[in-house]
């Protein structure tokens, strides 16, 4: 009696959890993009919510009472949507880690934190502009960066993430000889490397996080050559031999048309001479 009485009180536990929404969510999103964060234990009116930022063991205070704070870094980027959802333009890199929603009323914290876990997706090259052009061999690196509670090996594992490298028609592009791609599960690292062609120019390469085959977000790399690419020998031979090809035609008219005014003039002489005899 005692065991099925604990049970009940477990259940209840557990039901009470999801209906506080102190559940915790994953909202994944790349650098550049704005993002909503929700606030699962709002209540009716939002000057009661207060959101907090926590990275490396350090906390922040984002909003008090409805009220932005003032002295934080990302100040003008924060605003609080109607829903009580924390709003971020153009999220960073430095924008991921742990954001609890939690609510005041008369000075009380009621319920327990809503959390959400924000994991920024960025893109970068091991090269230089000047070093992005045909013949050059680039790697290209795609990072999940997400709260030290959640490792990348847990994401994978419980979490079914991926990180997946795709082109333009959505081709994974593990499946092409071309390219090499590692995965890092440590980090949350994958790299992409290759060597660049000339048809590379303005060619996007996507990296996508999945979570059980469901799109989560990207972020894309565009190649850009910053001068005229070079071509390669057997299409230079070609180029050669439509330039001569045209040259030698060209000069065919030319002397076509000099022989034509030529003879033209001399006509004329011989028929004005005529006339003068």
């Amino acid at each position: 009696m005692a065991d099925k009485y604990y049970m009940c009180l477990l259940g209840l536990i557990i039901l009470c959890s999801f209906l506080t929404g102190t559940r915790g969510g994953n909202v994944f999103c790349s650098s550049g993009e704005n993002v909503h964060l929700p606030c699962n234990n709002a209540l009716s009116d939002c000057t009661s919510t207060t959101w907090l930022y926590n990275r490396h063991s350090e906390t922040i205070e984002l909003i008090a009472v409805g009220e932005k704070k003032n002295g934080i870094e990302r100040h003008e980027r924060l605003s609080l949507g109607s829903n009580c959802s924390l709003n971020i333009k153009k999220v960073t890199k430095e924008d991921y880690g742990s954001y609890s929603c939690r609510q005041y009323v008369n000075g009380q914290q009621q319920d327990p934190d809503a959390r959400v876990y924000l994991h920024v997706l960025q893109v970068s090259s091991s090269s230089s502009q000047t070093e992005i052009r045909p013949g050059s061999s680039v790697t290209l690196s795609c990072r999940l960066n997400s709260y030290n509670e959640f490792p990348c090996d847990t994401l994978v594992r419980t979490e079914g993430i991926q990180l997946i490298w795709v082109n333009q028609a959505g081709v994974n592009l593990q499946t092409d000889s071309r390219y090499q791609v590692s995965f890092t599960s440590g980090q949350c690292i994958s790299t992409l490397t290759t060597t660049l062609l000339n048809e590379d120019h303005n060619r996007e390469w996507r990296c996508q996080v999945t979570q059980r085959n469901e799109l989560k977000t990207s972020a894309t790399y565009t190649v850009k050559y910053s001068g005229p690419s070079t071509t390669n020998p057997s299409e230079s031979h070609k180029q050669v031999i439509i330039i001569s090809a045209v040259a030698a035609a060209l000069a065919v008219v030319l002397v076509v048309v000099f022989w034509v005014i030529c003879k033209n003039r001399t006509d004329h002489m011989c028929n004005r001479n005529i006339q003068i005899m």
